[in-house]
């Protein structure tokens, strides 16, 4: 499957995404946060902007819907040209039917779970879906301090993945940085969120590749243990 770098723009300047977006344009995809104020503490955008940032993105789309009523909304952002979107299990009504909509509109289905929900109730669920994404922080804020508590969480859920035979990635977000990259990796994910990890480098891409290779590293390590 390979190892996938997607940043964040919650970290990023909102005054100026198109100029952001380009300083991430090594990355596999932008990872946009939508927020309600609702589900949690904060409100970013809808689908107006997300649309606009599709538009100007040199890279695809990677929509988590922190919101309520996905089953209604997440639809919606599949429709406008997000190449990924996830919705969180915790608010999801009809999660199966949810996941074959979004399919259906052209957009890959991916399942969030926060750090204190467990993912066992998904295992059978699995051919539902095209990734599965574990909250390593509570979900609303960047900035925060990776959850350790959540590795094992990882770990079973890649051991699933695994004894499955799907080809289902593996999302962590919530404190990437190369100091936790290597645990997250180890424990099982192929795709990591990072935000303040890489805006908060003077150089977006150096920090994607350092990432990259960090992650890279770890996963090699990994396989011959």
């Amino acid at each position: 499957m390979g190892l996938h770098i997607n940043p964040s723009i919650l970290s990023a300047d909102f005054a100026d995404l198109t100029g952001e977006l380009a300083r991430i344009s090594s990355a596999d995809m932008a990872h946009v946060d939508v927020m309600d104020n609702h589900f949690v503490p904060n409100l970013t955008f809808g689908p107006p902007v997300v649309e606009r940032i599709r538009a100007v993105s040199p890279i695809p789309l990677d929509a988590h819907l922190m919101i309520e009523d996905p089953d209604t909304w997440a639809p919606v952002y599949a429709e406008i040209g997000c190449a990924s979107v996830t919705f969180h299990l915790e608010a999801a009504t009809a999660p199966v039917r949810l996941a074959r909509e979004l399919r259906a509109a052209g957009a890959k289905a991916s399942v969030a779970v926060r750090p204190a929900t467990p993912v066992e109730s998904l295992i059978d669920l699995l051919p539902e879906f095209d990734q599965i994404l574990i909250m390593t922080v509570e979900p609303g804020f960047g900035g925060q301090r990776f959850l350790d508590v959540c590795l094992p969480k990882i770990a079973r859920m890649r051991k699933a993945i695994s004894a499955s035979g799907l080809d289902v990635m593996l999302q962590v977000d919530g404190g990437i940085s190369t100091e936790t990259i290597e645990r997250a990796v180890e424990a099982g994910a192929n795709v990591l969120v990072a935000g303040s990890a890489v805006y908060g480098a003077e150089d977006a891409e150096q920090a994607i590749a350092h990432l990259r290779e960090t992650g890279r590293r770890a996963a090699a390590a990994a396989a011959e243990a």
